[in-house]
């Protein structure tokens, strides 16, 4: 049985990323689930809207709990995840779209501060993120 091609290009991009850059594609993640979710919820398909939100949540969780507390932005990072994983909670609860709007509006945020860290620490930047708006 031959591989699926786009998998195996998949985890080759992920075995082959640097850190930073799997943070980068963590983000992405949490943002794409965040947009489906929110579809989702226009729909009224609530059992989409919870899987994707806990996809989301999964993401906030491993990013906190790989900070590396002995800097201290990573207190910073820590609040602000937090914070998403609370509001997280509230719109799965709720299926809230603007509690989920929130959120994306804020993983948005995050992902482009971490592409300027990136860019400030010469961390190469794969070209699909450098059109991100």
């Amino acid at each position: 049985m031959v591989a699926n091609p786009y998998a195996q290009y998949t985890n080759n991009k992920i075995m082959s990323a640097s850190g930073p850059e799997l943070t980068l594609m963590l983000y992405e993640g949490a943002i794409k689930f965040c947009n489906m979710a929110e579809n989702a919820v226009e729909k009224k398909d609530i059992q989409n809207a919870h899987i994707n939100i806990v996809k989301v949540e999964n993401i906030i969780g491993y990013l906190r709990e790989t900070l590396n507390m002995k800097y201290a932005t990573a207190q910073d990072f820590e609040n602000i995840y937090s914070y998403l994983a609370s509001r997280l909670i509230q719109a799965n609860i709720s299926k809230d779209i603007e509690i989920l709007k929130e959120v994306n509006t804020h993983l948005h945020s995050v992902r482009d501060t971490w592409i300027e860290v990136m860019k400030a620490n010469n961390v190469p930047i794969p070209n699909s993120y450098m059109q991100k708006g």
